[in-house]
């Protein structure tokens, strides 16, 4: 700490630290006290039509770019896989291995999820002469950055009681690209975490650029509560219990995404239609 005395008298003496050093225009105030909007309480007998979809986020989309950067945090900002694992890491959220069904009935404890997602790779050793001599085995620990998409479990409704049609995302999964060939990726889901009032809270506590207007912060749970992310639906609830893929390709399979989605909005739009 560095202290100058101004005109001899200690009681105008100004104080100057050079410590914490605030490049902005004033000190901001953290969003770790803002408070998550509630869900309204949902009566069975209220509910007259009901949907399940699930839909998928890829973060390389432009609209989606907050969701992956920054790749390095500062200013509180941290990208949405890190916030994520910090809080499992913390036991602020509950992860669940991936199912057949895709229902979160397996609890995932934070040392079995870590242990799945590193991994190992052997690799062959060969002396001077270009003889193979051996194995060696390269340990590989997971990238956060190596995570491009997000997928989402939503339950689509019509409230009779308020006569809307409203939405509620009940659980998010993290998405990987694995290489099939040196042609074809796959997407490899991770694991599960319900999007409960315990998820919720965390991502309210994590800042988000705006590219509108840096005075009004927005977090992750804004994100999703406002609906500001790009996406197509890549299932919906069916008797076969398949996805779109399994039937359809290419614009085949992004038509079928759109018709899914007008058949929800076109829903509301025929209850009120005299």
């Amino acid at each position: 700490m560095i202290c100058f005395m101004l005109g001899g008298n200690s009681a105008s003496a100004q104080v100057f630290t050079t410590d914490n050093y605030n490049d902005g225009l004033y000190v901001e105030n953290g969003t770790g006290v803002k408070q998550i909007v509630p869900y309204p309480d949902v009566r069975e007998a209220d509910v007259m039509w009901k949907k399940r979809i699930w839909r998928e986020i890829d973060f390389r989309q432009k609209m989606n770019l907050p969701f992956y950067y920054p790749r390095d945090g500062h200013q509180n900002w941290r990208r949405f896989m890190d916030v994520i694992m910090d809080a499992l890491k913390e036991g602020r959220c509950q992860a669940y291995e991936v199912t057949a069904t895709g229902e979160l009935t397996k609890p995932l404890p934070y040392s079995k999820l870590m242990s799945g997602l590193n991994s190992e790779r052997h690799q062959a050793v060969y002396d001077d002469y270009g003889n193979k001599v051996g194995d060696t085995v390269i340990n590989i620990t997971f990238n956060p950055e190596s995570v491009t998409r997000l997928r989402l479990m939503e339950d689509w409704y019509f409230d009779s009681h308020r006569s809307q049609l409203m939405v509620r995302i009940e659980a998010i999964c993290p998405v990987t690209m694995r290489e099939v060939n040196d042609s074809v990726q796959m997407p490899n889901e991770l694991f599960w975490i319900p999007f409960d009032e315990a998820t919720r809270t965390v991502l309210s506590e994590a800042p988000v650029y705006n590219r509108n207007n840096s005075a009004a912060r927005l977090t992750y749970d804004d994100l999703f509560w406002k609906r500001q992310f790009d996406s197509y639906i890549y299932k919906e609830e069916n008797v076969y219990d398949r996805s779109i893929q399994d039937y359809a390709t290419g614009v085949d399979a992004l038509m079928e995404s759109e018709r899914i989605k007008h058949e929800i909005i076109d829903f509301e739009q025929n209850v009120w239609e005299y």
